[in-house]
């Protein structure tokens, strides 16, 4: 069958945040953003491409149930109004290919002000609305993983194990091996950084022996 990989970056620090391997559904979507939500300290801007269960995933953790005002008729009392949190902010891009390639890229802001969106843009890589370091950390796994190759016979035979495999590639990624981009300085001079680092949880690149 096939399988999804659901994958989360944080853009300042390029960590993989959180993943998941499973299908592509509305209930895989919650259990993703859940374990997402749950290591975030507030609501950061959401970006990501135009699955609509990220939209219903996050209007579900976002929101407050309004009781309507009483009318005094009869009948049955109006459901609760579902409100989305005003400080919620997400956005998606949909881009339009021709014979395989790009030709096209919209940008749509779902919750949230462009204004506010904007604004904490600035303070993010990229400047603008965009999933290119997802795309990008996407062709990482393809190259340590021959599983994910494309069209070839060393697809995974096992879900047990492409899930072991992969979180192995993921903490290589985050603790083992220098980012390129992170480890470049204005000077130039490349002083070894990787994501973990960056955010924080370590000091050091991790070898391999202090990872297993």
């Amino acid at each position: 069958g096939r399988r999804w990989i659901w994958t989360a970056l944080d853009t300042p620090t390029r960590l993989i945040v959180c993943f998941l391997i499973g299908d592509r559904t509305l209930e895989e979507a919650r259990c993703f953003l859940k374990d997402l939500i749950g290591r975030t300290q507030d609501k950061p801007l959401f970006v990501s491409d135009e699955l609509p269960h990220y939209a219903d995933g996050l209007k579900e953790m976002f929101h407050e149930l309004v009781e309507p005002e009483p009318t005094g008729r009869p009948g049955r009392p109006r459901k609760a109004e579902r409100i989305i949190d005003e400080d919620l902010d997400y956005a998606t891009v949909h881009k339009t290919r021709e014979k395989g390639r790009v030709v096209k890229v919209e940008r749509k802001v779902v919750y949230g002000t462009l204004e506010r969106i904007e604004k904490k843009l600035q303070e993010l890589p990229g400047n603008t609305i965009n999933t290119s370091f997802v795309e990008r950390s996407n062709l990482n796994w393809r190259l340590w993983d021959a599983h994910l190759t494309r069209k070839g016979l060393t697809f995974a035979k096992s879900g047990r194990w492409l899930k072991a495999k992969f979180a192995i590639c993921v903490s290589f990624y985050n603790f083992i091996r220098p980012h390129e981009t992170l480890s470049r300085g204005e000077d130039r001079i490349f002083r070894p950084k990787t994501p973990a680092m960056v955010a924080g949880i370590t000091n050091h690149p991790w070898t391999i022996n202090e990872l297993l």
